[in-house]
């Protein structure tokens, strides 16, 4: 080698101390041309500009804390340091972050995310699972020992003390929160629980973003029980609020729209139980003017009422027949003697005749008295249920006879015919 003449391998080599100690952490702006997911967990990909591009290369450790997939054709700014492989006098950027240009890296994970779960079904109305009419047993996954916890359980002891509630601890913010959230929720869902609320209360994005991972969304998503989300505010939406079957705004709203109101309940209880008693009144009412009804009849056509209106009828013709004749006798006072003895035939033979009719009626009256019967040796025949003859009876047949005070249970030992 001649004086002053330069090996390639030490050119490179004060290339490479040149490169890496002059560019180090800078930011470089460019559209990424092309991009290669390795199974090591290594990312390789380039930038450009209009005129040039440089290749780059993201190791797993850094890979690995990326909320947002790369992809081409997107517009990036890349942190990092120039490297330079003296074998080949190739350089490229170690990169350590990228963000997206113009718009936060967390923006972007969640439009990819939220786009990459709609076209997998995740958001559909057919896949969300009707609310239980009624709750006997909740899971509440959430850190125990947050705000929203005790919010939560605030609201179950005002609205609905009946509830059996399942506390499931898990972190909710930080890299590890989204996979234990994700386990808890797989852990809930074996509960045989009516309903699954997960949550946390406020903060910043960063703080609520675990409830945007693509780990908690499938975990929702697989879950058979009804599941509300309850994250943040109002003002904050997370993947999980639309993969879930119900969103709620807060953690406590969350209770408020699943619980019913005891006091509600109960009265609502009042009023139906006052509305039935006055139906049930008014039927006991009507029943008991038709039985009256029913007696009045009853009575009208019974056989001691129809003997009354005989009897009655007697007595006025009795009445009238005695006013009749002592008007007569009156007017024939004064006839000849012959007539007044044929008179008192007459009369004595009319008297004859209705007494023997007043006999006859009351020894019919006296015969249909039922308390009567007795004494005449009637009894009723019953067998299975039914009045019969005594001459359908046979041999062996058990039978039941009944009068007005004596029942006997009869087993026909023989029988003939008379």
């Amino acid at each position: 080698m001649s004086q002053g003449t330069m090996t390639v391998s030490s050119l490179n080599t004060k290339i490479k101390s040149l490169l890496e100690t002059t560019f180090m952490h800078i930011l470089v702006e460019g559209e990424v041309s092309s991009v290669t997911y390795h199974n090591s967990g290594h990312v390789y990909f380039s930038i450009k500009d209009k005129e040039s591009s440089i290749k780059c290369v993201m190791f797993r450790s850094n890979a690995s804390r990326m909320k947002f997939r790369l992809e081409r054709g997107q517009h990036v700014v890349v942190n990092g340091s120039i490297s330079v492989y003296t074998p080949r006098g190739e350089y490229q950027l170690m990169t350590v972050s990228i963000e997206p240009f113009g718009q936060g890296a967390l923006a972007l994970a969640y439009e990819q995310l939220k786009e990459k779960l709609q076209k997998k079904g995740y958001f559909e109305p057919s896949a969300k699972k009707a609310q239980p009419q009624y709750i006997k047993k909740i899971a509440l996954v959430t850190a125990s020992k947050s705000a929203a916890l005790q919010d939560m359980l605030k609201i179950i002891e005002k609205r609905w003390r009946l509830l059996e509630v399942v506390v499931i601890d898990t972190l909710v913010q930080g890299e590890m929160a989204a996979p234990q959230i994700a386990e808890a929720l797989a852990y809930a869902d074996t509960l045989g629980c009516d309903a699954i609320v997960v949550g946390r209360g406020g903060g910043s994005k960063e703080d609520l973003w675990a409830f945007n991972e693509e780990v908690v969304a499938d975990a929702i998503f697989k879950l058979n029980t009804f599941v509300v989300s309850a994250v943040g505010h109002e003002v904050d939406v997370q993947i999980s609020d639309f993969v879930a079957d119900l969103r709620s705004p807060t953690p406590s709203a969350a209770i408020e729209m699943i619980l019913p109101d005891q006091n509600e309940i109960l009265y609502t209880l009042s009023e139906m139980q006052e509305r039935y008693v006055r139906v049930i009144r008014q039927l006991l009412g009507n029943k008991e003017q038709r039985l009256k009804a029913f007696e009045q009849e009853f009575a009208r056509h019974s056989v001691s009422q129809k003997i009354a209106t005989m009897q009655k009828e007697f007595k006025n013709l009795e009445d009238e027949f005695k006013r009749v004749m002592q008007y007569q006798m009156t007017q024939n006072e004064n006839r000849v003697t012959p007539l007044e003895g044929e008179l008192k035939e007459k009369l004595a033979y009319a008297l004859e005749v209705k007494t023997t009719q007043l006999k006859a009626l009351e020894e019919q009256m006296r015969r249909l008295n039922p308390k009567n019967r007795q004494k005449e040796g009637w009894a009723e025949v019953v067998m299975a249920g039914k009045r019969v003859n005594l001459s359908s009876i046979k041999k062996d047949d058990k039978f039941v006879i009944t009068d007005t005070k004596t029942k006997l249970e009869v087993l026909c030992i023989d029988k003939k015919e008379i």
